[in-house]
């Protein structure tokens, strides 16, 4: 049997939605349930940021989750395979009008997301002061809290509707479907079945596009 840990949400739905597609069969959470048995999976619904962690220390055998979380949180799993879904981008963004300006000498950036914005300015040599927010962190440049922020932008609307504008994209994410290390081994039949038949939908939906 193999443990599947999905994020709650649209990327959960979406990935029972390609298990669906592979098996012929109905893959549906009861009412408020975080467990899913059939007979060769366990799906467990875990929160987004969690799902690296049970995969990680073998809760799961593998996962699906973003690729901004996986950088943000570094934790040694394999990424086996880009599900080309939840794509977005982690972006800078500023006050309307204004420009980013790495002179500066120190610049204030509120984010949820620390080491991925740590790292973009330290390989830019620029000092940067961060504000570790957890939301509404589109108030901050507002209120003079923070210069800039860094987050997850889809479609740029909440941003537009709060007087910022993104003025860099950091990186583009996607969900990816990553497995523990010690799984792929003791499971790689497994675990390499439902890559290639994923991987077979993805292409396949790729050439209809």
């Amino acid at each position: 049997m193999l443990t599947v840990a999905l994020p709650k949400g649209r990327i959960a739905k979406e990935t029972l939605e390609i298990f669906e597609i592979i098996f012929g069969e109905g893959f549906k959470f009861d009412d408020r349930k975080l467990i899913l048995e059939t007979p060769n999976f366990r799906f467990l619904l875990v929160r987004n940021q969690d799902v690296a962690t049970y995969v990680h220390r073998q809760a799961a055998d593998i996962g699906v989750v973003g690729l901004d979380t996986l950088e943000e949180q570094g934790l040694d799993v394999i990424r086996l395979l880009d599900l080309k879904r939840g794509i977005c981008k982690v972006s800078i963004g500023m006050r309307k009008g204004e420009k980013l300006d790495f002179d500066k000498p120190e610049i204030k950036v509120a984010t949820k997301m620390v080491n991925i914005t740590k790292r973009y300015f330290e390989e830019r040599a620029v000092s940067v002061d961060i504000i570790k927010l957890y939301g509404s962190i589109e108030l901050a440049p507002l209120i003079g809290l923070a210069d800039m922020i860094v987050d997850v932008v889809e479609t740029g609307a909440t941003m537009k509707q709060n007087g910022l504008e993104v003025v860099e994209d950091i990186m583009t994410s996607s969900t990816y479907l990553i497995a523990n290390k010690n799984s792929y081994i003791a499971k790689k039949d497994k675990i390499l079945d439902i890559y290639e038949k994923i991987n077979e939908i993805i292409k396949a939906e790729q050439k209809d596009s």
